[in-house]
């Protein structure tokens, strides 16, 4: 029988036994956030960890059902069983208590998971290392395990209540205030940051708001938030492509300005910028666009000439010179 299969059977039988579990011989993962946005249903998971790419095995998130994070002596098949669970139609905490029933080394797990209902569920094991513990509040849980002090958890869990912006702004205000209390007791080194959408679209790629993940770094929640501003600035890209595809071209430039007053010194999102103008018409506003990509560097100049055989500028020599920058013969 699989453990899925086991944890469901446990759910209406939890005195059955299940198989040992393998436990790590070490603990890799330290505090994390597990949260839902009770405005957009969006829901989210960010976590920080002095072991290398936390974000490969901690963070566990899926569009309409649910945010997972499995730490500690950490034990992956939290998050995949989880989803499956929560997906299955469980609550957050019935999930949970099927998990944990299911593993023989549940006393050094730490799981915490919300569901698509805004249901939490929280574990720490008795034998994680200290300081250790976890709080569940509405619509979200934190959660920390070999800690400086045991201050840590209830400074996230007080930054999140009281933060403003949307979910992973308000989460990176969690992880702020942990490492401000000292964090992990052996450092810092990664961190991870995952925000999905409150329906899934079909589109699983589309329905990651955020995913991103810092693997190895001196200060990983700084990198981790310019990574974050980054990608905001790509999103409103994105929502400006959209809408030109839409024919809404002042609502595509507002997203384009959107992004690039996040990352100014972009040019990749100038140049791509100054193209939208130009296949709208609007040449004037392009030039002085395309004269910043090209001081950034001027392979953007050949890039541009080779536009016109993917269908993306006017096969126009005229229009191209001036694009270019180069006078145009009358």
């Amino acid at each position: 029988m699989s453990r899925l299969a086991v944890c469901l059977v446990l759910l209406a039988l939890p005195a059955l036994a299940a198989e040992p579990a393998a436990v790590p011989r070490r603990p890799v993962h330290t505090y994390s956030i597990v949260a839902r946005d009770a405005v957009t249903g969006e829901l989210g998971v960010a976590v920080q960890s002095h072991w290398f790419s936390v974000g490969s095995t901690v963070p566990w998130a899926e569009a309409g059902v649910g945010a997972i994070a499995t730490q500690s002596f950490v034990d992956p098949s939290y998050g995949k069983l989880g989803l499956e669970l929560l997906r299955a139609g469980r609550a957050a905490p019935d999930a949970l208590k099927g998990l944990l029933a299911a593993d023989t080394a549940s006393n050094v797990r730490q799981v915490a998971m919300i569901d698509a209902q805004g249901r939490v569920a929280a574990h720490t094991g008795d034998n994680c290392i200290a300081a250790a513990g976890h709080i569940v509040g509405e619509g979200f849980s934190v959660q920390a395990n070999m800690m400086e002090k045991d201050t840590v958890w209830p400074a996230m869990a007080k930054a999140f209540r009281e933060s403003k912006g949307d979910l992973a702004e308000r989460m990176l205000a969690a992880l702020d205030a942990a490492q401000a209390q000292g964090g992990d007791i052996r450092g810092k080194q990664s961190a991870a940051l995952i925000v999905v959408s409150a329906k899934p679209s079909g589109r699983p790629w589309a329905d990651r708001k955020f995913d991103l993940r810092v693997d190895d770094s001196a200060e990983p929640l700084k990198e981790l938030r310019r990574l974050v501003t980054l990608q905001r600035a790509y999103n409103f890209m994105n929502e400006g492509d959209l809408a030109i595809e839409h024919k809404d071209t002042d609502g595509a430039l507002k997203a384009y300005s959107s992004a690039e007053k996040l990352v100014p010194d972009n040019a990749e999102m100038v140049f791509w910028h100054a193209i939208s103008l130009v296949s709208v018409g609007r040449v004037d506003e392009a030039l002085p666009l395309l004269q910043r990509t090209y001081k950034a560097d001027p392979r953007w100049r050949e890039l541009l000439t080779r536009l016109p055989k993917a269908g993306l500028l006017p096969d126009d020599p005229k229009l191209l010179a001036r694009l270019k920058g180069e006078k145009v013969a009358k």
